[in-house]
């Protein structure tokens, strides 16, 4: 009788790749992650940004734990790194509140649109950290793509353009939380237990906040956590078996997708339009991001022999 393998074992090694399979996944995130931006939004009109953070939390990881104990794989919870666990969970939950405390005070599609400097931050850092190989025509995209977030934000000292920098921040942490994650998968970590392990760490900083006064949930709202908590859980999901079939600089310009999405519920729930300078930026951004995947897809036909 042979012996039943583990599922960590079959899990792939550094360098495994399937692009295809990753741009898809990351498609799927970006949709459900935008409708849950959405919700989220809403709740901020309610609660705090830590109530949400630890009522979603706790409820993501009561689903994700009871879906392991009905499968009886309690190994899929098994942590090999915990550094590199609480690292990314620090860095999410500290992610998560800007984001989350930017939907507050800006329009959803405004909020998301900023935030696509996180590909652009990506791709810097994982030619810097992962060594992932960026030439100088991708360096030029980088630059371009700065200049974009500038054009949205337009720095200034009034309240409202000042909250604008709050996705950045989001943005910019987010995009050492990607690598993180893509070391993690591809070094053996099960996408349960970084989805748990993140998700703790999160609600945990979202607990923090409770001397400072929660609102009561009403019955209403707590469907909508609910919801929120199941979306978070698939799109986290789909996010980190993204980053385990493909590079961070292949995947992350398709994060872009979102914005049509933010466009159209921003629109049909608050009646918001991005500004003109917004859509500038966002087009600025979007078309250096675009230029970095089709760079990524060049490379890709012609490595080992040639680099960028």
């Amino acid at each position: 009788m042979s012996t039943p393998r583990s599922p960590l074992s079959a899990l792939p090694l550094i360098g495994s790749s399937a692009p295809a399979k990753a741009i898809l996944l990351m498609l799927a995130a970006s949709l459900i992650v935008t409708v849950n931006d959405a919700i989220a939004k809403w709740l901020t009109a309610h609660y705090s940004t830590g109530q949400i953070l630890a009522v979603r939390g706790g409820m993501v990881i009561t689903l994700a734990v009871s879906w392991v104990l009905v499968r009886r794989r309690p190994d899929l919870l098994r942590v090999r790194n915990w550094k590199a666990q609480l690292t990314r969970g620090a860095l999410m939950c500290v992610s998560t509140f800007l984001f989350i405390t930017s939907l507050k005070f800006l329009p959803i599609a405004d909020a998301i649109a900023i935030s696509f400097a996180g590909p652009i931050f990506a791709t810097m850092l994982a030619a810097l950290i992962l060594k992932e190989p960026v030439g100088w025509r991708r360096w030029t995209a980088i630059g371009v793509g700065f200049i974009g977030v500038l054009i949205m934000v337009r720095p200034a000292p009034e309240i409202f353009r000042l909250v604008a920098l709050l996705p950045v921040l989001a943005a910019f942490i987010g995009a050492f939380r990607d690598i993180i994650t893509r070391t993690m998968s591809t070094g053996g970590e099960s996408t349960v237990a970084t989805l748990v392990v993140s998700t703790s760490v999160v609600a945990f900083g979202g607990l923090l906040t409770l001397p400072w006064g929660w609102a009561p949930i009403t019955l209403e709202h707590l469907g909508l956590f609910v919801v929120t908590a199941v979306l978070v859980g698939i799109a986290q999901s789909c996010m980190i078996e993204a980053f385990r079939w493909g590079e961070v600089g292949l995947i992350g310009p398709f994060k872009y997708s979102s914005l049509v999405w933010a466009v159209i519920l921003g629109l049909l729930v608050w009646g918001d339009l991005p500004g003109p300078w917004t859509l500038a930026g966002a087009s600025v951004l979007t078309g250096s991001g675009l230029y970095i995947w089709r760079r990524e897809a060049v490379l890709a036909r012609r490595r080992p022999a040639l680099s960028d």
